[in-house]
């Protein structure tokens, strides 16, 4: 007679429970790989999601256990490939159909499921960045990614004899991540990545299409420009920037009916073409130190009051976060990959086993009454990498991966300043300064008049 406990649940169960969770709903019927093919669509990306969430030292001993993994998760399939460099070509050749389908069914996990913290003061807000990746130093990263940035400094003869020998130095090669981050959830919604040199406002004028209508935009003065502005505002969503001293705004122009704190966004380059101006709302923050200069396209206070508008920007300060989790907490601050199109894959599927992995985590921590801010990343992270390397072993009472999650809080004790330490790292550079305020001259008004204002209607209302 067996006297085997039928209760007895492996921690194998619970990642396919999870795996089963994240890709439901993805219709694999529009990728077809060849017939003597090994990998399914399926496996395939659950490997990849795996492979991220792996801790081992080397891409190379990842690939190998999340095999092992996956022979486990799917008894059906016993054929897999057994080298990381076919693992790695197969899955440069799919990950770009396979990102569209995956990317799209998590926005609508996280919509669906995640209504709660979905909209924020009554608006889809998103906030956009960038940040640097350290990428090793071989030839091909270096033909990739590396370029020569001289600093901007009057050209004397001191400069010119360093001239020479700063042309022959290649700075480290570095990919550049412009990430467009949900603020209600703290989850990534979209990202581009490219050479360190890359242009943010290129990345987002690139993901724009990927945000529903009606969302806005939150961002540092980075951003800041008339193109990128116009490009925001014409393709129906909102914006809400910060600005310093580099930018000037008009006053009194006369365009629309003006409010208090009516400006416009009108170079005179773009005054000269005949292009119309952009019409603002400038609201001041002082946060005791120094104010902060933002503008919004929404005009009307009723819609965003000058107190929200000031509450959405400092929640922005969450995608820098985001970007220390990424780089500290899942060791991306410099990647592993040895090839420049492999360094690409490893960052893409990076983001995607982080935003699997949160967005799973969330769910489960809401059941519990638990805000997606108290959740913590290192213990997620931990709960989810535990469960991988004890896949074999029998789930402990109270530990399985669900519950662990539901416990990876942050704790709840008060830090002191960081002022009283040794290295208190302070930020030398200096804050942007005060927007320039001019009042409108006669001709900038008289050349606004004969601009019929497209939205003129919409915005004296």
């Amino acid at each position: 007679m067996l006297h085997r406990d039928t209760q007895v649940r492996l921690n194998i169960v619970c990642l396919r429970q999870c795996l089963r969770w994240l890709l439901a709903g993805i219709c694999w019927r529009t990728i077809r790989f060849r017939n003597d093919c090994s990998w399914t669509p399926r496996s395939l990306v659950a490997a990849a999601l795996l492979w991220a969430w792996s801790d081992e030292q080397t891409l190379t001993e990842r690939f190998f256990v999340v095999r092992k993994i996956l022979l486990c998760l799917d008894k059906e399939q016993q054929q897999l490939a057994t080298s990381y460099q076919a693992f790695i070509k197969i899955l440069r050749r799919w990950t770009k159909p396979l990102a569209a389908l995956l990317q799209s069914v998590l926005q609508q996990r996280m919509q669906a499921t995640l209504t709660d913290c979905w909209l924020t003061a009554g608006y889809l807000v998103f906030a956009v960045d960038g940040s640097r990746l350290e990428l090793p130093r071989t030839r091909s990263h270096e033909q990739a990614y590396s370029t020569i940035r001289h600093a901007r400094r009057v050209k004397n003869s001191r400069y010119k004899r360093r001239q020479a020998k700063d042309a022959k130095k290649v700075n480290s090669p570095q990919l550049w991540l412009t990430t467009m981050w949900h603020i209600g959830t703290g989850l990534p919604w979209d990202w581009r990545v490219g050479p360190g040199d890359s242009s943010e406002r290129v990345h987002l004028r690139e993901m724009l299409t990927s945000l529903p209508a009606g969302a806005l935009i939150t961002a540092d003065g980075g951003f800041m420009g008339y193109e990128g502005l116009q490009a925001i505002i014409k393709s129906g969503r909102h914006v809400l920037l910060r600005v310093g001293a580099n930018v000037r705004l008009l006053k009194q122009l006369g365009y629309v009916r003006e409010w208090t704190g009516t400006v416009y966004l009108w170079p005179d380059r773009e005054s000269k073409r005949g292009n119309e101006p952009l019409v603002l709302r400038l609201v001041v923050a002082t946060d005791g130190k120094q104010p902060v200069y933002l503008v919004t396209n929404i005009l009307s206070r009723r819609e965003l009051s000058d107190k929200q508008v000031i509450a959405l920007y400092a929640r922005r300060w969450g995608i820098e976060l985001f970007y220390r989790h990424l780089k500290q907490t899942f060791h991306r601050r410099k990647l592993l990959s040895r090839e420049a199109e492999n360094a690409k894959l490893e960052i893409t599927w990076s983001l995607f086993g982080l935003w699997a992995m949160s967005l799973f985590a969330l769910v489960e921590a809401m059941k519990q009454g638990i805000t997606p801010a108290k959740l913590s990343f290192a213990k997620l992270l931990l709960a989810f990498r535990r469960t991988m390397r004890d896949y074999l072993h029998p789930t402990e009472k109270n530990e399985r991966l669900c519950e662990r999650l539901r416990q990876a809080i942050i704790d709840s004790y008060k830090r002191a300043n960081k002022t009283s330490r040794n290295y208190p790292r302070k930020k030398q550079a200096k804050p942007p300064g005060v927007p320039q305020l001019l009042t409108a001259t006669k001709t900038q008004a008289l050349r606004a008049k004969q601009i019929k204002p497209v939205l003129r209607k919409g915005l004296t209302a």
